[in-house]
């Protein structure tokens, strides 16, 4: 009945909102003095709360309720500026190109240069750039990387399909070789390059724009992206006073609320920002529960005319049920739930239960100083402090929990009988060690760090940037016993310092130790501008430190106990030019070579405090050539590059036969070219057409002889092997991509868009140790597919509040489709190991404005 009243009222406001008389501004903010297109301006309806921002080529659409009015536009550092608007019927008005002044007594906060932004035209760099507005409105239920799938060289999927669990993939590179940061502090675990996006769920709420940088990037801090770089730019307290409420619903019981409030910049110079909201319900997956919380603040105070600081503290307190284990094709066409197939959850005496979840919270705190030295020079400076506490969820001792036994699941691929699994463990007694039980792979972590960045003038064409980057991270490892399914204990042979250790719930069991890593990072930039060239030249260096301590494997006294400071020395050089032919075309290149410390697995050896004295740095080279068009109504963006990935650290972990073995490989290289086109075209005011193509060649480039395969006490398994890779496609992500979108004004308050992805030449990833025979086929290459999607977005006034309300359906189609896979013998789809992507899901949701 909740969901019927819930879902009637939106129809309700849907209905009333038609026939609101609506209008849409448009327009584009420069620099009135180089005319730079500026992001992130303000633009708000005056005497409401109704305001957007520009996006990173400066352009605004916002629409109106009023026929007549006048917008203030505001961005720090310029002149506020008022423009009177009359629509007279009309459904769109353009307001042209909008110059702002600079404003010498404003405090400049040099937002571009301390995110390390690109800037249309000027950075020689591949960039989208996607707004808040977009995400506001299209994201709905999706994962937040999964708004960049129409961006060339992005690849996204949900991996097993769980909240949080996306993988973002650029140019064939995955998430650890893609550089994210927020507010430019970079997010990419220390210790194994890794985002994990359900850390960072709230991020939607509150994100002013978020940019896909593919290549070298545009970044300063001596942050390798081998593929490219993520910045996604929070709102911050130059927003106008207000806020709004809101809720959404969707598929499978999904439902998400909350709000946010600004008090915008005040008399007394204070400002302050506040977002909170719930995430509950599932995903299309069985089982694949959600209950998550987000929080965002921000608080600032200017000082005086040339400083401001600012406080931020975010973080996304969660836990979710989760599908690990992949299935095979015909496992889902025998299942009863079809591609929501879920084998990885069971009943305890009536309540669901996820044997495999993931529960974490990762808050990130950060204090930013940004001070104008004086009219040429300015310095920002961050510190900021993260820290960690949880892990996932599994499975330990005997395992009941196959997915073809039937013996302990109602039906073949349904859910767990724990109860079964509790009766046994109770029939052993309380004397005897239980066989089945779950448990928790904890992965505690502090994180501190510094970023500094000064700015200068160093003559009228030539800026000069440098500054130093400092991190220190501390990861704690073990595993948690949390629930003995009724057994008494456990006996745990592990730690050699308590053999036979009776372990009950909470105890740590099995392995526990903490990795430490240290950075510390310097980098120069030089950027040149003058009529019509931009070129810019940077260089980096940075060491990178391991240190490991384990507390299960070594007694106290043993030297192996805790290793010395590991170090890895890196240097990175890139640069590029921009050529502006004249106001509608341009050219850029890019070049760039740099090295990057391999990560901790590849030091320290299955989880040993061994120390690999093999490992090296890998090596990157990368060029790239671009071209652009900016026509009145028709933009194109045309790439083409080639990266080579020289010494890729590539270790194997597995576990085969019950054995779980490692193999590190050395002088393993890879070869990622090609060519990305971006398009957008609006043939008449109402219409906007947006187009993508990405043709990719990604493979190996080598050979690897001689690689020896280890057991996890360290002692070789047979002799070494050879590895034939040359010439074969690297996997888990699609190296075709097209996308087709449009979205068209049916009214001066409504949207509709609708949009087609599809990929295809998308190859299973693999485990290399199984190709040591010369003359095998390709990697299993899965089915090309493609999947339309469809939204509204309507505007209104209600009760006196500027109103939204967002709807989108993901494939309308419910087309099946392999999302991800793992390659398994004999390169065929009879043998993969697969996900699927979700069927078809929906979202609707309103936003009221105050």
């Amino acid at each position: 009945m909740k969901k019927i009243t819930s879902s009637l009222t939106l129809v309700f406001l849907l209905l009333t909102a038609f026939m609101q008389a609506q209008g849409t501004i448009r327009g584009t903010v420069v620099d009135g003095e180089n005319g730079t297109p500026l992001p992130g301006v303000n633009v708000v309806v005056e005497g409401t709360t109704n305001g957007v921002s520009t996006d990173f080529d400066g352009v605004f659409e916002i629409q109106v309720v009023e026929n007549t009015g006048s917008l203030r536009v505001s961005y720090v550092g310029f002149k506020p500026s008022t423009l009177a608007f009359d629509l007279s019927g009309k459904k769109v008005v353009d307001l042209g190109t909008i110059n702002l002044e600079m404003d010498s007594d404003a405090l400049d906060e040099v937002i571009v240069k301390a995110y390390s932004l690109a800037i249309d035209r000027k950075t020689p760099v591949a960039v989208s750039t996607i707004k808040a507005e977009t995400i506001q409105n299209e994201l709905g239920s999706q994962e937040f990387p999964e708004i960049l799938k129409t961006t060339p060289g992005v690849y996204v999927t949900r991996g097993g399909g769980g909240f949080g669990d996306a993988e973002l993939r650029i140019r064939g590179f995955n998430s650890e070789n893609v550089a994210v940061m927020i507010n430019g502090i970079p997010v990419n675990d220390m210790e194994n390059g890794r985002v994990y996006w359900s850390n960072w769920a709230g991020l939607s709420d509150v994100a002013s724009s978020m940019q896909v940088q593919r290549g070298l990037g545009a970044a300063m801090i001596g942050l390798p992206s081998i593929g490219g770089t993520v910045n996604i730019v929070t709102k911050s307290t130059d927003i106008e006073k207000g806020g709004n409420v809101m809720m959404t619903t969707g598929n499978d019981g999904y439902t998400k609320y909350g709000f946010k409030l600004s008090t915008g910049l005040l008399e007394n110079d204070w400002a302050a920002t506040v977002s909170l909201s719930r995430t509950t319900g599932e995903q299309f997956v069985d089982a694949t529960t959600i209950d998550a919380y987000s929080y965002f603040l921000n608080v600032a105070k200017k000082i005086g005319e040339n400083h401001e600081l600012s406080f931020t503290a975010f973080g996304a307190p969660q836990r979710h049920g989760q599908r690990q284990n992949r299935l095979l094709i015909d496992d889902y066409r025998r299942s009863e739930r079809g591609i929501r197939t879920n084998t990885d959850f069971g009943y305890k005496n009536g309540q669901l239960v996820n044997i495999e979840d993931n529960f974490y919270h990762k808050p990130q705190m950060s204090l930013n100083h940004y001070w104008t030295i004086n009219d040429i020079s300015s310095l920002t400076t961050a510190v900021y402090y993260s820290f960690g506490t949880g892990g996932g969820g599994g499975t330990a001792g005997t395992n009941k929990f196959g997915k073809y036994d039937t013996d302990y699941r109602t039906q073949e691929f349904g859910p767990v009988d724990l109860d079964k699994i509790i009766a046994e463990n109770k029939a052993l007694g309380q004397a005897t060690s239980a066989e089945t039980f779950l448990r928790a792979s904890r992965n505690n972590h502090q994180w501190y760090g510094a970023l500094s960045t000064y700015n200068t003038e160093l003559s009228e064409y030539i800026d000069l940037t440098a500054g130093v980057d400092i991190r220190f991270y501390q990861g704690d490892h073990y595993t948690e016993l949390t629930d003995l399914l009724g057994g008494a204990f456990y006996v745990d042979n592990n730690d050699v310092n308590n053999p036979n250790k009776v372990v009950r719930v909470g105890d740590k069991y099995n392995y526990n130790d903490t990795g430490y890593t240290n950075w510390q990072g310097l980098f120069a930039q030089a950027e040149y501008n003058k009529d019509a060239i931009s070129a810019v030249i940077s260089v980096a260096g940075n060491n990178t430190s391991y240190k490991r301590e384990d507390y299960f494997k070594y007694t106290p006294d043993d030297p192996l106990r805790e290793t010395d400071w590991v170090n890895f020395t890196a240097f990175s050089t890139k640069g590029g030019v921009n050529y502006r032919i004249d106001e509608k075309h341009n050219v850029f290149g890019n070049l760039g070579y740099f090295e990057r410390a391999p990560f901790s697995n590849a030091v320290f050896l299955n989880n040993t405090n061994v120390t690999n004295e093999d490992a090296v740095n890998q090596k990157i080279f990368s060029a790239e050539l671009g071209y652009g068009f900016r026509g009145d109504n028709f933009r194109a963006d045309l790439n083409v590059y080639r990266t080579q990935w020289m010494d890729r650290t590539y270790t194997v972990s597995r576990t085969a036969n019950n054995i779980q073995y490692t193999a590190n490989i050395l002088g393993i290289d890879a070869l990622h070219q090609g060519v990305e086109l971006e398009l957008q075209y609006r043939p008449i005011e109402t219409l906007t057409l947006t187009g993508m193509a990405s043709l990719g060649d990604w493979q190996w480039a080598n050979d690897v002889n001689n690689v020896q395969v280890f057991d996890d006490q360290q002692n070789p398994i047979g002799d070494p092997i050879d590895i034939y890779l040359d010439g074969v496609k690297v996997g888990n992500s699609a190296q075709t991509t097209f996308a087709l979108g449009a979205d068209y004004a049916v009214l001066a308050s409504t949207t509709v868009r609708a949009s087609f992805n599809y990929a295809a030449d998308y190859y299973a990833d693999y485990d290399v140790t199984g190709r040591s025979v010369e003359g095998l086929p390709q990697t299993w290459k899965m089915p090309d597919y493609g999947v339309f999607d469809l939204g509204l977005t309507h505007r209104f006034n209600f009760g006196g509040f500027n109103t939204q309300i967002n709807a989108n359906i993901f494939n309308v189609l419910g087309t099946e489709y392999i999302s991800d896979a793992q390659d398994g013998d004999g390169s065929v789809a009879e043998t993969a190991l697969v996900y699927y992507g979700p069927g078809r899901t929906y979202t609707i949701g309103a936003i009221i404005n105050f």
